[in-house]
């Protein structure tokens, strides 16, 4: 037998029923979930088919975003080294990014834990599994060097404010991990701006640098012109060697996470899709009104596709099944005002140059209305009964 499962099963007796720690019973199963995940196989007869659970599913998250993670502690350490002029190996960027980057996840688990364990002892239930995705979600639209007591307070509001005041997962209507994300963001805005620290091994705080998304051409310039300069290329924004927050920079990752949620049928296409339209019509409408060839508003489909969080966001964070309508043609129109949302915010408000977070909150908060008009007017086409 797995001495590790046996270890759990001598000590299940002491965390259940009467026993002298039962009021620990959900970090206990918790726990006990984390390393037997998914559930054992039935190896004999009867076997049972079932249907994708809890667990299954935020196994399936947490491996799409393996690519997006493991890039970003690189380009962590990538970036450290290309703002002091240094040229690393990869294993050199790979350890000196996890520095920074796996204290922020440590903190961001322990501290949603605690809140997680606390709320379900209160209440008498299991730790929900949600916790799993959540605590990967949330580090990774950080900045690197972002302080560790601000990512605590960030998870904490995020779990507390923005799910477990609902009645935990399930009943929350918005996104936790955004939810922390944008008090951190209107709390403590130096620290969350749109110029990104870049970590750097020998200095304090790290290197201020402009993202792309910043940049604003100088008058008589086009803005891809800027970019280009800056560094902020096409290629660059899509390949993702650029700075920005930790998990938001490359646009091919985030794109192989896609996919693999929509051939697992984890994530609903619909959303993506219909964000990813939504964001290039919008875009195509400000190019052909816009008089200032400078300015964002000008930027091409593919440049406002790959710059910032919105890939990320738009098939991370707006796919989630709990804070996204639950019905077809309310999926289309959740992530098609996703998607312009997040164009209009970016163009029309300087102050919020990455418009995602935003977007996809304030469509979180309309999502059960999209579902009601849409099952309303479902139902008033059916023939009524004689």
């Amino acid at each position: 037998m797995n001495p590790l499962k046996k270890l759990f099963d001598a000590t299940e007796k002491h965390f259940t029923g009467s026993g002298k720690f039962s009021s620990l019973e959900p970090f206990f199963d918790a726990t006990k979930t984390f390393f037997f995940l998914p559930s054992p196989r039935n190896r004999h007869t009867p076997f049972i088919r079932d249907h994708i659970d809890l667990k299954r599913y935020m196994s399936f998250v947490i491996l799409a975003l393996l690519p997006v993670l493991i890039f970003g502690i690189y380009n962590t350490g990538f970036q450290a080294g290309r703002s002091q002029g240094l040229d690393y190996s990869f294993l050199e960027a790979f350890l000196l990014g996890a520095r920074y980057v796996v204290p922020i996840i440590l903190v961001t688990y322990a501290v949603g834990f605690f809140w997680e364990t606390l709320f379900a002892s209160l209440r008498g239930h299991k730790i929900s599994e949600g916790l799993l995705v959540t605590g990967l979600l949330f580090p990774l639209t950080l900045p690197a060097t972002i302080p560790l007591w601000q990512v605590a307070l960030g998870i904490s509001f995020g779990v507390v404010i923005g799910k477990e005041v609902f009645g935990g997962t399930g009943r929350n209507f918005l996104n936790p991990a955004l939810t922390g994300r944008a008090f951190l963001f209107f709390s403590y805005p130096v620290s969350m701006s749109g110029d990104i620290w870049v970590a750097a091994k020998n200095t304090v705080d790290g290197v201020s640098g402009a993202t792309a998304l910043s940049i604003v051409a100088p008058e008589g310039e086009k803005i891809t012109a800027a970019l280009s300069l800056a560094g902020f290329d096409l290629s660059s924004l899509f390949f993702g060697l650029i700075p920005g927050s930790i998990g938001e920079t490359s646009a091919l990752c985030c794109l192989i996470g896609a996919a693999f949620l929509i051939i697992t049928k984890i994530a609903n296409y619909r959303i993506i899709i219909g964000g990813i339209a939504g964001l290039i019509l919008t875009t195509l409408i400000f190019n052909l009104i816009s008089g200032n060839p400078g300015t964002w508003m000008n930027a091409g489909p593919l440049y406002h596709l790959c710059a910032g969080g919105f890939l990320f966001g738009i098939c991370f964070m707006a796919t989630d099944p709990v804070s996204a309508p639950g019905t077809n043609m309310g999926r289309w129109i959740f992530g098609g005002l996703i998607g312009c949302l997040t164009v209009i915010i970016r163009v029309a408000n300087p102050a919020f140059v990455e418009g995602t977070m935003l977007a996809i909150l304030f469509m979180n908060v309309f999502s059960p209305l999209l579902d009601h008009i849409i099952l309303k007017q479902t139902t008033a086409k059916r023939i009524p009964n004689v």
